[in-house]
């Protein structure tokens, strides 16, 4: 078990030049400690154990070996990465077309379910060097025989205790078992509950064990807080930041070098005193840089980690975390450049909906939540910069006039007509240049959606299970299972039968049934019910009961006291094609359904269109007409 200093540069673990390149064209600096520990030993081909939080940079310490040792353009794919959440496996397969933009003929295909299946046949039929996939689609695949892993020469099982946790650890096994028995294994893991000891035991061979301790501490003095928005609302939100917050000085960290630059001259092209520091810096050019900062003759930073490490200037009040950092620790030193010198410091973190699961990670390393925010309004936006040109006005005023600019000033008023209160308003509507004082009430582009306090408050009261409670919970329902008829196990209970249970510090969780439409003859199994819902509502897959597949519908266990906001969006989540459309069974729920469904159900209750099950198809007609005879074949 090790856990190493970060050596200088990515060159240092044995990378080749091609792979060199496309971390340099990306930005990358230094890696990360989880990084430094793993890509050498993964280089040789050797089995891994890693334990790390997510957000530690673990995709780059599997991907970037996978990608030196990989031969593209075979048919078969080289290497398999599983991920618990089709969110992870798309950010995971971007992250391998970014890594391998010099690699010619390489192609990654993510396979998650809620997409089409057709297309996903067509690429696997061209060839693909790297699948990344969920457990359900992946074996879907290969009970179709539509995936041939014989030719895998990496396995990686990424987030191993987050695929127990959601009940997918069964598939885990099995897709694991279809790798050739030479193939290099690799488990992630932040956690090693015993299920996932076992899977080790049986898969990897004499692996190397890479253990990265999260720190935990935090600064309680700042103020933290996040925004959910899209990538392309990020400057805009920025701006918006900056022109309602009192600041003194300011640091803006991101991902990479390049960005630093771009950033900086659009935030001076704003108005604001703004400078880049990164890595591309001489060293006697950041420090001129930062004793600009401290003199106060430039009030905003654009900074990489790299070049902001032992930055100490007192005079930052405020952090803003443009890229969210895939290390928590590196999120933990960012925010530590404000707050110093005993002084209250403020932290604002920008966050995609991608990224959400990021800011879980950092929100359980620090040990403390960081509230959401909302966008400030226009009319705020407005009342901030008429305060803030207003004390410059009175500024000047208290200095001595200049008679020039007095003989000026009357000349105008005699020549054109003005009145002095005519004149200050022109003259200040050409002070305002590029930031005028009066804002639009136009929208900021469509924002993220977000799920509100109110409709997370009934899964947020319950506490996180540990592993022991998880393991006596297990083993009881195993007793229980075996007990019972196979015939009689409805389908899914096996992935959340135990979120009902009374093994919570709160007490016990009550749950409440719910209908959604779509059922056997749609083709859909419990594994899609439970990934589109834990997915597409951000809402924790043990708080999802026991799910029943019926022919036309399926039933799932939910806590008691759902939020409506939350019902009326399962309307939008669509499994196989359909809408969910949550009801509470026994009630009637209409107002939770799409349009198109409520059409339907009141088209069903028409006289003679009244819909019946048979069997694993509907038929629908009068009651009275006889069935049509079938045709005779023809000779």
């Amino acid at each position: 078990m090790s856990e190493p200093a970060s050596p200088v540069s990515f060159a240092d673990l044995g990378l080749p030049d091609i792979l060199l390149k496309s971390l340099k064209q990306v930005g990358y600096e230094a890696p990360s400690p989880i990084q430094a520990a793993t890509i050498p030993a993964l280089l040789q081909g050797k089995d891994m154990l890693g334990q790390a939080q997510t957000g530690t940079g673990k995709t780059a310490a599997f991907a970037l070996p996978i990608l030196a040792n990989l031969t593209p353009g075979a048919k078969k794919p080289a290497a398999l990465v599983l991920c618990p959440t089709r969110e992870l496996a798309i950010q995971v397969a971007e992250a391998f077309q970014t890594y391998a933009r010099g690699i010619d003929k390489f192609h990654v295909l993510p396979l998650y379910g809620g997409q089409d299946m057709r297309g996903q046949l067509r690429q696997l039929q061209r060839g693909v060097d790297v699948v990344v996939g969920t457990p359900g689609r992946l074996q879907d695949h290969l009970n179709r025989k539509s995936l041939d892993l014989s030719a895998l020469r990496t396995v990686v099982l990424d987030e191993a205790d987050e695929m127990l946790r959601m009940g997918f650890i069964d598939d885990v096994e099995n897709i694991l078992s279809h790798a050739p028995d030479e193939a290099q294994t690799v488990l992630f893991s932040a956690t090693l509950p015993e299920r996932i000891k076992k899977i080790a035991g049986k898969f990897l061979n004499k692996p190397e064990h890479v253990k990265i301790a999260a720190s935990s501490s935090t600064v309680d003095a700042i103020d933290q807080q996040y925004w959910l928005l899209n990538n392309n609302q990020k400057l805009d939100a920025l701006t918006r930041l900056l022109d309602v917050t009192e600041f003194d000085g300011v640091i803006i960290f991101t991902r990479t070098r390049g960005t630093t630059v771009e950033l900086a001259e659009k935030i001076s092209a704003r108005g604001y005193a703004c400078s880049p520091i990164n890595g591309d810096m001489s060293q006697s050019n950041r420090e001129q840089t930062i004793s600009r900062l401290k003199k106060g003759k430039i009030d905003i930073l654009v900074a990489t980690d790299v070049a902001a490490r032992g930055l100490d200037v007192d005079r930052i009040t405020l952090v803003v975390n443009y890229d969210i950092p895939y290390d928590s620790e590196a999120y933990i030193h960012r925010i530590g450049r404000t707050g110093r010198a005993g002084r209250e410091g403020k932290a604002v973190l920008f966050i995609t909906k991608r990224e959400q699961r990021l800011l879980r990670a950092i929100e359980k390393s620090t040990g403390k939540k960081i509230a959401p925010v909302r966008l400030p309004s226009a009319k705020e936006i407005s009342e901030q910069r008429v305060e803030r040109f207003k004390q410059e006005v009175k500024a000047t005023l208290a200095e001595p006039a200049s008679p020039l600019l007095a003989a000026v000033a009357e000349q105008l008023c005699e020549e054109t007509g003005a009145t002095p209160q005519l004149l200050a308003v022109s003259l200040i509507a050409m002070l305002q240049k590029d930031q005028p004082l009066e804002v639009a009430e136009a929208p900021l582009q469509r924002q993220a959606p977000a799920l509100s306090d109110s409709a997370r408050a009934p899964m947020a009261e319950y506490k996180s299970k540990n592993d022991s409670r998880s393991k006596n919970r297990n083993e009881s329902k195993s007793k229980n299972e075996s007990k019972r008829k196979p015939a009689d196990k409805p389908v899914g209970s096996s992935k959340t039968e135990g979120a009902a249970e009374s093994d919570n510090e709160g007490g016990p969780l009550t749950m409440e049934t719910y209908r959604i439409e779509v059922g056997r003859q749609h083709d859909a199994n419990a594994g899609n019910i439970v990934g589109a819902i834990a997915n597409e509502l951000d809402i924790d897959s043990q708080y999802i009961g026991r799910i029943e597949l019926n022919d036309d519908h399926s039933t799932v266990d939910l806590p008691e006291g759902m939020p409506p906001e939350l019902l009326e969006a399962f309307g939008k989540i669509r499994v196989k094609s359909r809408p969910l459309a949550a009801s509470l069974v026994g009630k009637s729920n209409e107002s939770h359904k799409p349009k198109s469904q409520n059409r339907a159900d009141k088209s069903a209750k028409k006289p003679g269109k009244t819909k019946r099950a048979t069997g694993k198809k509907f038929s629908t007609g009068k009651a009275d007409k006889p069935a049509r005879k079938p045709a005779k074949p023809k000779e």
